[in-house]
């Protein structure tokens, strides 16, 4: 149960039109790529990235339209473009394997990434895992999730994050640290980029994906989510092939990572310490 001080060694990157930051390791293992959420970026690993052993080098990108990633080309991508554009951020980088973790809406995106380019991911982890919402494509999104995309465009960024930030951590009032950090990060997204994210959390099915993974993956999910609850993030377990544990983590909500980035980082350490990573 170790934070280490190495998070200052964290610097920003940029490649292949994708922004990130990156913690280089002191060992020789396969790199740990993380992948936000909707309302996040980079920056909300920071606690994660402290937790996790020296030796690991960890990679935080910043998804395309968030910070000063270029947004996608299309107006209403699917999870298997962001997929795509992580892999060109890899070879741009010359990382050929990684171990690859999502929270979130980056679980769409770690899990198409996985499907798709199964010889490039070790091992995966799924952190409070959306589901998305199987809308083919040129269809309209439900209400409640197009509902994203008119309340931020209405109220702008910072009113949206401070209507809804709270919904994401469990008991907010005893973590305030916790939430001004959720907080902040929402209130720093682009509509736009925000807008093509809700239009590929329409799109996405995280089970169908999660049937054709090869990779040992885990999943973890606050046991006080009410953005993504346990139940969901129990049927994406179960639609693995290669389940590697399934966790609940107590008192915890949905900005898991943030909340207790050290019992994540003990998860994604035995992952990858009983995997090839």
């Amino acid at each position: 149960m170790t934070v280490h001080a190495d998070i200052a060694r964290a610097t920003p990157g940029y490649a292949a039109g994708i922004s990130f930051l990156r913690r280089p390791g002191r060992g020789h293992g396969l790199p740990l790529v993380l992948l936000h959420g909707i309302g996040s970026n980079a920056g909300s690993y920071k606690g994660l990235m402290a937790a996790l052993p020296p030796a690991l080098d960890v990679i935080a990108w910043n998804a395309p339209g968030y910070a000063t990633s270029q947004p996608l080309a299309a107006a209403s991508p699917a999870p298997r473009d962001y997929a795509a554009a992580l892999a060109r951020l890899l070879d741009a980088l010359g990382i050929t394997r990684i171990v690859l973790a999502g929270h979130s809406l980056g679980c769409l995106f770690a899990a198409s990434f996985a499907a798709t380019y199964p010889a490039r991911v070790a091992e995966l982890a799924l952190l409070s895992p959306a589901l998305g919402y199987k809308v083919a494509p040129g269809a309209a999104l439900p209400p409640a999730v197009q509902a994203r995309i008119d309340e931020i465009n209405e109220m702008g960024p910072e009113a949206f994050a401070a209507k809804r930030a709270a919904r994401l951590v469990y008991e907010p009032e005893r973590k305030p640290q916790v939430l001004v950090g959720v907080r902040d990060a929402m209130a720093a997204v682009n509509p736009a980029g925000y807008a093509q994210a809700v239009r590929a959390l329409g799109a996405g099915d995280l089970l169908a994906d999660a049937a054709r993974i090869d990779a040992p993956t885990l999943v973890a999910v606050g046991a006080q989510d009410v953005i993504t609850p346990p139940a969901n993030a129990r049927a994406a377990y179960d639609a693995l092939t290669h389940g590697a544990g399934y966790h609940e983590i107590p008192h915890a909500g949905h900005a898991l990572p943030q909340e207790d980035p050290v019992a994540v980082a003990d998860l994604l350490n035995e992952l990858i310490e009983h995997g090839h990573g």
